[in-house]
């Protein structure tokens, strides 16, 4: 009886313990979650600069008739321009994403989606995922005029036919990071948080 009575003790003791470094270690990892820096998308490209005019087109999408792409917003909005592709995994997964995003964000941003390639391909991908709600350009010119290299990516044009931000998407952070860069006017969250830790530094050096 002494032994299962020291035993009992004994677990007991251990369960105390173990409860108290898991609430430890949780809240370390809080501050740690605290101290990392958001991610941005990458905004690489070697056509388009943050806040220089986003090339002014006019192209044909699959269902929407003529649509235009930069250029002064005549209803005060800007453009989302995501591009994706039917043989991109990322992208589709992404899609529910985008159309949240571009439900939440209606009343000042309009999302429009390109690619390139067959045509017919393109339509079937717009049924099978539900895009028809959205312009939808299939256009080489449209992906060459962007500088678009890499897929999912996409060009956030503000209002006043600007490049607010840009860069490879691939995930619900990413696309924030172009929202918030814009709301801030910077080119891109890294370069917030690069300059932020540059300040800090010359704090910490007086």
């Amino acid at each position: 009886m002494d032994i299962l009575v020291v035993s009992n003790i004994t677990l007991w003791i251990i369960v105390v313990l173990q409860a108290v470094v898991i609430y430890a270690l949780t809240r370390q990892i809080g501050v740690l979650f605290e101290r990392i820096a958001p991610a941005g998308a990458l905004a690489i490209n070697q056509t388009l600069e943050v806040g220089s005019p986003a090339p002014d087109l006019t192209l044909q999408s699959l269902s929407n008739g003529l649509v235009s792409v930069g250029g002064k917003s005549s209803d005060n909005t800007s453009q989302l321009l995501f591009f994706v592709s039917p043989d991109c995994p990322v992208c589709k997964s992404l899609l529910p994403v985008l159309k949240s995003a571009a439900k939440a964000e209606a009343s000042w941003v309009n999302l429009i989606l390109a690619s390139d390639g067959n045509k017919q391909d393109h339509a079937g991908f717009v049924k099978q995922y539900g895009l028809s709600d959205f312009p939808y350009i299939v256009s080489e010119l449209l992906g060459k005029s962007y500088g678009v290299a890499k897929l999912p990516y996409a060009v956030l044009i503000n209002e006043k036919g600007n490049v607010a931000s840009m860069g490879i998407i691939n995930s619900r952070e990413h696309l924030d990071s172009l929202f918030e860069a814009k709301e801030r006017n910077i080119a891109s969250i890294q370069e917030y948080m690069q300059g932020n830790s540059a300040q800090e530094s010359l704090v910490g050096e007086k």
